[in-house]
């Protein structure tokens, strides 16, 4: 009966230390989210640094959305097909990327409007401006 009772304590406690490493999405963040997409569907929240990224269906559409802990919008993610992407986000890959080809592409919208275009080369994340300027690189 002792070994029974031990391994029971021992459960209790280890979903107790998962549930509390699990943070919760702050309420602001949340109503932010529903007043903006009610009719979002697969809803999954997550952390991006020190704050809280969704991503959902809305409108047969692939997004993401960034907020901060105030339930403030900060950025919009869609995805997108490689063509719509600026003729010259093709160009630049084609250049530094020879042989490589676009895995995803997403346009990103920032709180204040400025349009960004993410194109997903060999495992890196590269940003371009709404002209298909070269930003930056990031990898995954």
């Amino acid at each position: 009966m002792k070994p029974l009772m031990l391994v029971l304590v021992s459960g209790l406690f280890i979903t107790t230390l998962s549930a509390q490493k699990k943070e919760a999405t702050p309420v602001a963040a949340q109503a932010a989210f529903q007043k903006a997409y009610p009719g979002a569907t697969k809803v999954k929240w997550g952390r991006e640094d020190a704050d809280y990224e969704v991503n959902f269906t809305a409108g047969g559409k692939e997004l993401s959305a960034v907020y901060d802990a105030s339930g403030t919008l900060k950025e919009t993610e869609e995805d997108i097909r490689t063509a719509e992407l600026p003729a010259p986000v093709a160009a630049y890959i084609k250049q530094h990327y020879k042989g490589a080809s676009i895995k995803e592409a997403a346009k990103i919208t920032r709180a204040g409007g400025e349009v960004n275009y993410e194109a997903e080369v060999n495992k890196t994340d590269l940003i371009f401006d709404k002209e298909g300027n070269f930003i930056k690189a990031v990898k995954d």
